[in-house]
């Protein structure tokens, strides 16, 4: 026969948060090649040329975690008609910058010839996130303590102890502040700094759960 456990007593569910607001450190950038014509084969002889000279280029400015250079998507691809013939051909070449280094990638996005600022955002850096956590958990952390303390003492006990308690961190999504901007900057000057701002990003830590009065 199943035992009937005892209905619980003198329980309270509550929960309490913290966010703290930290400036987005890391910088991305995305820049573009594109060429069309009639030879696929001669387009991505082209595209591959522009990508090494600007890859060559970025690579001279390139410090550990200040600015990282990588290549993204290459591809090229056929232009149909109405009627599903190939009119044409269409390449796309990427070359991604990133770091937390904002001057050095700006002015070396801005010497990139051949090449326009086709994305930009800017984010967290894993350090960084982990650190406001950390600040956020422990006011998110006392704060229900405290307010448990308080509801102890409101229902006239002198404390409690903890049930389950539950930890949710989120860092909730900014868009990509500086992207017409940079677009523009690249368009009016090929050499100049491309201009960014960094904003800031809210970490929220939440924590929620129950305790015994006693």
């Amino acid at each position: 026969m199943a035992q009937t456990l005892p209905v619980p007593e003198n329980v309270v569910q509550l929960a309490a948060s913290a966010t703290v607001e930290v400036p987005q450190d890391t910088l991305s950038f995305v820049l573009a090649a594109t060429r069309e014509g009639t030879d696929p084969g001669q387009i991505q002889t082209q595209l591959k040329t522009v990508l090494d000279q600007a890859l060559a280029e970025a690579k001279k400015s390139a410090r550990p975690e200040a600015m990282e250079v990588r290549t993204g998507n290459f591809n090229v691809s056929p232009r149909y008609s109405r009627d599903g013939r190939i009119t044409g051909w269409v390449g796309t070449a990427e070359l991604l910058l990133e770091g937390t280094d904002f001057g050095r990638i700006s002015q070396t996005a801005g010497r990139l010839t051949g090449m326009n600022v086709a994305g930009a955002s800017f984010r967290l850096s894993r350090e960084q996130r982990e650190q406001a956590e950390r600040q956020a958990q422990t006011e998110a952390v006392q704060r229900f303590r405290a307010r448990a303390g308080e509801l102890a003492k409101g229902f006239g006990f002198n404390g409690y102890t903890l049930r389950e308690v539950s930890v949710h961190a989120q860092e909730p999504g900014i868009p990509p502040r500086p992207r017409m901007m940079a677009m523009e900057a690249k368009a009016a000057s090929a050499d100049a700094p491309v201009p960014v701002e960094a904003g800031k990003t809210a970490v929220m830590v939440n924590v929620s759960g129950s305790v015994q009065l006693r």
